[in-house]
């Protein structure tokens, strides 16, 4: 090959995968108030799912949208980023719901002790459950 065939050939592969990257990034976000959840599960039987096998669970649950029902045990909103709420699980640790940022909530203030259902995704377990892009099913 010449030298000038392989410069085209470079651009070419360079304008594709520019192309690819733009789609991706300008990819629509999945609506969660409107999403089906794969799963339901309560918050101490979703946490012992990791705390038994982990891999079995993210196997389960990983990257999917779930339905976790459970008590408030506490809420905590650093500025800037959206309300975090823990569910109790019987356990020192607990499944955290991080509200989306991209949906409009009705309130975002819970009070301990009283029972929720989040709908939202699976980040798998570091101590706690994480659960990203939260919305309350009602």
């Amino acid at each position: 090959m010449t030298g000038k065939r392989i410069l085209l050939l470079i651009m070419g592969l360079g304008l594709i995968g520019t192309a690819i990257g733009y789609f991706l990034w300008n990819k629509p976000h999945e609506n969660m108030t409107t999403s089906k959840a794969e799963a339901t599960v309560e918050a101490s039987a979703l946490f012992q799912s990791y705390n038994t096998d982990e891999n079995a669970a993210n196997g389960k649950y990983l990257g999917k949208t779930i339905a976790v029902t459970g008590k408030v045990k506490e809420t905590s909103k650093a500025e800037g980023s959206p309300s975090k709420i823990t569910l109790e699980t019987g356990d020192e640790f607990g499944v955290i719901c991080e509200l989306d940022a991209l949906s409009q909530h009705s309130r975002t203030d819970f009070t301990a002790g009283e029972t929720v259902t989040f709908k939202g995704k699976c980040d798998g377990i570091n101590l706690d459950v994480q659960l990203s892009r939260c919305v309350e099913v009602k």
